[in-house]
């Protein structure tokens, strides 16, 4: 028997995490504040190491910036992150090419940070579209206060590995198997995990009062409970990657991408084209990200097509150098001469099959025993920047029912788990039918039952702000257990 013996020995409970992505690992700083130690469960050898090339670009909102700060002291999130403005653009119709709406800090905002009490910049942006003859300018659409910030995944898994406490045990190269939920004296209606050590083969068991499924978008614990719940391909793959430009500052292609993306650093970049739109903003460390949105048929999967350890809220497809250099030509007809040139010249671009899921009934099951949360709970597509941002807040909502419920629970954790799933299931299948509508938006494909989708060429302004991120619900902060003011 692995982990959990000693935690009832002291009588504290014990929860095992299935999955140390960023969900998982930020479940277990969650649920350690609430007085509970936690056991994690990841497949992959060791956690992301500094400049690993492990994942790519994620934006982060005030909500989880705030809740961040808590579990990280000291950490200095302006140094891992860059603020976000929002910019859309459309293309020139005749030519298929692109003009850009260029983003001005017309107004400096500030948040409160928990971080060592500093300050940390927000942008008002400003979109604007401009046509590729003319010239002339025109709104497209606004995103006041648009508080979020640009990171690395691989910095924040990082980070929150760093700073777990005392209480949680990660065990690395351990891949889950399957549980039971036994009702013996020994396990007092608790959980029992088995897992195989990668290194060594063996099987172990892992024992506790509560089983936290973070295992990813292809959840086998969600599949358990919730087998006709399948992954819904989007319609569209993206083409992703990242670019570092450290000690090249000077060069043509930074020089030209600058150039065309004045606000890189503070601007969160739309680039709307006929049925595509690709996506470009600034990481920490001389990084840019990029991706592009592709629609298709959906591709036929080999075995190599499959979660990336630690990283599973899309299915990454495994690419040939030819699909690469098709790619990269169909950029430099599509996009404007310094995108794609940014798209060329960058190291093993990857792509990413888009699925998400239609919202699960519940979230919980085994009288509060078994709980799933991030993209276990709720498979996304990326449009509105959800899907870290759900699965921080799941864990911030899960450790503060726990700690609210802990000395009037006297077996399973259920009204705890049972006041979480009220909180976060009414968000989660709002924001998750969002996304899905404004990826389908964005790319052209009808929606709502209309024959003929988006068409950015000769869209007015009123449809404009369909493309607005402020349009997601909740967009201004998730209802949240009373905490003391977060």
């Amino acid at each position: 028997m692995v982990g959990g013996k000693l935690g009832k020995m002291m009588g504290k409970r014990v929860a095992v995490v299935v999955g140390g992505s960023v969900a998982g690992l930020a479940c277990a700083h969650a649920v350690a504040g609430a007085g509970w130690d936690v056991v994690v469960l990841e497949k992959a050898a060791a956690a992301a190491a500094t400049g690993a090339g492990t994942g790519a670009g994620l934006g982060l909102d005030a909500q989880s910036m705030e809740t961040l700060a808590r579990w990280i002291p000291g950490w200095g999130l302006d140094d891992a992150t860059l603020p976000l403005a929002v910019d859309l653009v459309i293309p020139r119709p005749a030519l298929f090419s692109i003009t850009r709406a260029r983003s001005f800090e017309v107004r400096s905002e500030v948040v409160r940070s928990l971080c060592g009490g500093a300050l940390r910049s927000c942008h008002r942006p400003q979109n604007r579209a401009t046509d590729s003859e003319t010239k002339a300018a025109r709104t497209l659409a606004r995103d006041d206060e648009f508080n979020f910030r640009a990171a690395h995944w691989g910095d924040l898994h990082r980070r929150l590995h760093e700073a777990l406490p005392a209480e949680v045990t990660v065990l690395w190269g351990h891949q889950f198997l399957s549980f039971e939920t036994p009702e013996d004296d020994d396990t007092r209606g608790g959980v029992v995990a088995t897992a195989r050590v990668l290194r060594t083969g063996e099987t172990v068991e892992v024992t506790g009062d509560l089983l936290v499924a973070a295992d990813g978008s292809t959840s086998s614990i969600r599949r358990r409970f919730l087998p006709d719940l399948k992954l819904r391909y989007s319609g569209y793959c993206a083409w992703r990657g990242v670019f570092d430009f450290a000690g090249k500052d000077s060069s043509d292609t930074m020089v030209g991408i600058r150039r065309a993306y004045p606000e890189l650093g503070n601007c969160l970049y739309f680039d709307l084209a006929y049925k595509t739109h690709a996506v470009l903003y600034e990481l920490p460390r001389s990084r840019l990200n990029w991706l592009w949105y592709i629609n298709g048929p959906e591709p036929e999967l080999t075995v190599m097509a499959i979660p990336l350890p630690l990283i599973a809220s899309s299915v990454t497809m495994e690419v040939t150098d030819a699909m690469v250099a098709r790619m990269r030509d169909e950029a430099e007809r599509v996009w404007c001469p310094e995108l794609a040139r940014l798209v060329r010249e960058t190291a093993a671009p990857f792509v990413n099959v888009i699925y998400d899921a239609d919202p699960p009934p519940r979230l919980s099951w085994e009288g509060g025993r078994v709980v799933l949360v991030g993209d276990a709970a709720h498979p996304t597509t990326p449009h509105g920047l959800r899907s870290t941002n759900m699965s921080i807040m799941d864990a911030r909502t899960l450790g503060r029912c726990l700690a609210r419920w802990e000395k009037t629970e006297t077996t399973t954790p259920a009204r705890a788990v049972a006041e979480y799933e009220a909180v976060r299931l009414p968000v989660v299948a709002a924001q998750v039918m969002h996304a899905r509508r404004l990826g389908r938006i964005k790319q052209g494909l009808p929606v709502d039952g209309e024959a003929e989708g988006f068409d950015v060429t000769t869209a007015v302004e009123d449809s404009m702000l369909l493309l607005r991120q402020r349009s997601m619900p909740f967009f201004s902060g998730a209802p949240t257990v009373d905490d003391g003011g977060l």
